[in-house]
């Protein structure tokens, strides 16, 4: 007869006994061991290998014994799975369905002896299906009673566990506060009424050296002592433990613990947050996605991650190297304004598309085109619309579909195009796996402008028009001075400078901006003039010439005529 191996496999929820020399693991083990000596006439062997799981839930399979088991199983080692009661094995029918499929996959049997049910029947399939119901509605209401006991103790302001915030202890069902580090918690909230961002808060911490507190737990795991980041700082911020308060599911309870911080003080730092957020919720919709989200890299590998920075209700979206989103020391990254680098790549990418013969050339040299021609260029001409158009849902499909990485380098862009994407834009046949990386250059330098990067095309205009707000409210400045001058001959530039609490020198250098070209003027309202034109740059005396011709060769500006 040959012999009919079987594996016990034993569990137990909690941990609760595991270390008496006999515990629940042990006693299943027992029962199921006796029984497979009661099935010796039929051939029945006991593996030695046990598999047992202690202080684990039946509600996953992700259990250290039970995946060992499942090798087993499928390596051929195992031809009877036996258990003392089935929902040591899995209180959850879906898991159930999806072990009874390994077994029957691996023509291994599953044996309860206290329930005397065998896979191998279909009775005994239905009736397990039966119990494993019952025994997950069981679960299910136990959860729901764990939640509802978790709400109504929130409701009474009562600690429900976890890691306690900073400046607090457990006490209990309560917190107690810890002074020293109280004191740091609001230190943060005076920071940031006194610095006005996050950002702020967590560069003057790091100037001062103060990281976060040292947190040894029970286990002996240690938590702290590092710089704070601002996503830290803002859910400290924003937390209502600090008041006194315990939220669920937003709702807001009255605690039984201290509160650190004044009601004042707590008031003044929401607003200011809600002032500094991305202004009202429609700043969030598809108007403001990033489209080139987890497609740019820098010349390192390493990603641009989407960012913004908001004024008012006004968002300045960015994409930003991983390194100065984190707040890194001294890092050396990019940050480019999303709006320009994200139209540069749908024009260039439309263009590619409006001569459809060379891009199929490109992604797919060997396909013919004498029969679908027609179709591909209507395809190509309706892509290249979207591209260039309003509808930033379907433009964030297409570049998912035609990019497969950007590459931002200081000296230009490289677009890694998905060629198998692009064929099946275009309906025809996929090149071979080995094909040749297809890659298109775009020659733009990145030059700083303020707080972030600007995209300078090869004739030294911006890839996207930008109005230089400051320059302009110079120029009107300049222009109402000059104003005052010829309408009264007795005012001088030190009556100018002492009446506009400035000097005589910032006055002079101002006033020259009221003989710019017109012209000029003209590109720097519609945001066209070259990226180089900025107050700073006609600051010197020699940046305005008498004559506007000579203006416009200094400066490189070519006017239409």
């Amino acid at each position: 007869m040959k012999p009919v191996r079987c594996a016990i496999y034993t569990r137990k929820s909690s941990e609760e006994g595991l270390e008496q020399d006999f515990n629940s693991l042990d006693a299943q083990y027992g029962a199921c061991s006796a029984y497979v000596a009661s099935q010796a006439s039929e051939g029945w062997v006991l593996l030695k290998d046990r598999y047992d799981d202690g202080g684990l839930s039946g509600g996953t399979l992700e259990r250290p014994a039970l995946q060992r088991l499942l090798m087993d199983i499928a390596a051929g080692k195992v031809d009877i799975v036996v258990v003392y009661k089935v929902d040591r094995l899995t209180r959850s029918l879906l898991d159930f369905a999806r072990l009874v499929e390994a077994l029957d996959k691996a023509g291994t049997s599953f044996v309860s002896i206290t329930q005397s049910f065998n896979t191998t029947t279909s009775m005994g399939r239905l009736t397990l299906n039966m119990l494993l119901s019952f025994a997950q509605f069981e679960r299910e209401v136990t959860a729901e009673r764990i939640r509802d006991k978790l709400a109504a103790s929130k409701a009474r302001g009562m600690w429900m566990g976890g890691t306690p915030p900073l400046g607090y202890e457990p006490n209990g069902r309560s917190l107690a506060i810890v002074e020293e580090h109280a004191d740091l918690v609001r230190l943060i909230f005076q920071l940031y009424l006194d610095l006005g961002t996050v950002r702020g808060v967590c560069d003057e911490l790091d100037r001062r050296g103060i990281v976060k507190p040292v947190r040894i737990f029970k286990t002996g795991k240690q938590r702290g002592g590092r710089p704070f980041g601002r996503g830290e700082l803002y859910a400290l911020l924003s937390n209502p433990i600090y008041i006194g308060r315990i939220r669920h599911k937003g709702v807001l309870h009255q605690g039984l613990h201290p509160a650190i911080i004044d009601m004042s003080v707590w008031d003044a730092v929401q607003q200011q947050l809600k002032d500094q957020r991305s202004g009202e919720r429609h700043i969030r919709s598809a108007a403001h996605r990033s489209l080139l989200a987890g497609k740019l890299v820098d010349e390192n590998g390493q990603p641009l991650v989407a960012s913004h920075a908001s004024k008012g209700a006004q968002r300045y979206r960015y994409y930003v190297s991983r390194d100065l989103q984190l707040g890194e020391k001294n890092a050396d990254g990019l940050r480019i304004p999303a709006a320009e680098i994200e139209k540069l790549i749908c024009d260039r990418l439309a263009e590619r598309l409006d001569d459809p013969v060379a891009l199929i050339e490109q992604v797919n040299p060997g396909h013919p085109l004498s029969d679908s021609i027609s179709n591909i260029i209507t395809i190509c001409r309706d892509t290249a619309g979207m591209l260039r158009g309003s509808d930033l849902n379907a433009i964030a499909g297409l570049i998912a579909t035609l990019i497969q990485q950007i590459t931002v380098r200081r000296d230009g862009l490289t677009i890694a195009l998905n060629a198998k994407g692009i064929t099946g834009l275009l309906q025809i046949g996929h090149p071979a796996d080995d094909a040749p990386k297809i890659e298109m250059g775009i020659p733009v330098k990145l030059k700083r402008a303020g707080f972030a990067l600007r995209l300078v095309l090869p004739n030294g205009n911006a890839a996207l028009p930008q109005t230089d707000d400051r320059l302009l409210k110079t120029i009107a400045i300049a222009r109402q001075w000059w104003k005052q001058l010829v309408a009264d001959p007795k005012l001088r530039i030190a009556d100018l400078a002492a009446a506009n609490a400035t000097t005589e020198s910032w006055v002079t250098r101002v006033l020259r901006l009221a003989f710019l070209d017109p012209a000029i003027v003209q590109q720097i309202i519609a945001g066209t003039a070259p990226v180089a034109l900025t107050f700073d740059s006609l600051r010197a005396p020699d940046a305005i010439p008498a004559l506007w011709s000579a203006q416009r060769a200094l400066h490189q500006i070519s006017i239409a005529r």
